[in-house]
């Protein structure tokens, strides 16, 4: 099943499907243990920051490997791809799905890049994902102004033809400085207003009590990173204080068993049984 059947499926059931970025095989490890543990469906997503550090075809080689070997039904995503030629490197290198974030363009010039790499896209039966509105990076305070509204999105999924978009309702990247407040009503009317599947990014931290409601009203995938990479090197800064163990074999599992249980955690949430 591609990705772009599995999102239409979540969004017709009022489901979701949990995306988590991964840094390196102990992150990949620790999702596809909780993935399999709870029996789900799960993205796999790499920024151009983690495919630089890994480089594409290794990253994307490691993740089909891995959820071959754990037995995940899973797809492999780019995040916040920021150009036309990164998204056709990765296409080549057989990623699942991509993500062209053109956001803080004009609407017209968003149209026009977004509606390229679905073009692009369709030869590789590939979902293609874009950025409507401003999703407010770390440190920075996201303004109404700034928000996804219904019909501009219903617009831009009809000129470019994007299966998935990633709305502004009121998350951030990054940590929050205090308890965000998602616009629930308004992506309810957003998702009225286009068959397209709705996507979340800056999940963590968000509480999960609004994040059970966004399902509800029509978010089909959960962007997850800043909690991720943030769980792994905090518990290997615990775990390394104090201790001369130079066997990376030995304190490195610990960390990736904190990535498992939290990825456990909120897939009890986005996703539950």
């Amino acid at each position: 099943m591609t990705l772009q059947e599995k999102l239409s499926t979540c969004s017709r059931e009022g489901k979701a499907l949990l995306a988590t970025n991964f840094y390196n095989f102990e992150t990949l490890s620790g999702v596809l243990q909780a993935a399999r543990a709870r029996n789900k469906s799960i993205i796999l997503q790499l920024s151009e920051s983690s495919l630089q550090y890994l480089g594409i075809n290794l990253a994307a080689a490691m993740a089909r490997e891995a959820l071959k070997a754990y037995g995940v039904e899973g797809w492999l995503h780019l995040d916040h791809g920021s150009s036309r030629d990164v998204v056709h490197q990765c296409l080549d290198a057989g990623f699942d799905s991509v993500m062209i974030d053109a956001s803080e363009k004009s609407f017209d010039e968003n149209v026009k890049i977004s509606r390229e790499v679905v073009k692009l896209a369709a030869s590789y039966n590939a979902n293609v994902e874009a950025e409507l509105g401003y999703v407010a990076k770390l440190g920075q305070v996201q303004q109404p102004s700034q928000y996804t509204q219904p019909d501009e999105a219903q617009r831009f999924v009809e000129e470019t033809g994007v299966s998935a978009l990633a709305i502004a309702i009121g998350s951030a990247h990054g940590f929050y400085k205090e308890t965000p407040k998602l616009q629930l009503d308004l992506l309810l009317s957003i998702h009225q207003a286009t068959p397209a599947a709705l996507v979340l990014h800056g999940s963590s931290g968000i509480p999960d009590d609004q994040l059970i409601q966004a399902v509800k009203n029509g978010i089909t995938k959960v962007n997850l990173a800043t909690e991720t990479k943030n769980m792994f090197m905090k518990t290997l800064q615990s775990t390394l204080r104090d201790n001369d163990e130079i066997d990376l074999r030995k304190v490195f599992p610990v960390a990736t068993a904190s990535v498992r249980k939290l990825i456990e955690e909120k897939l009890d949430v986005v996703s539950p049984r």
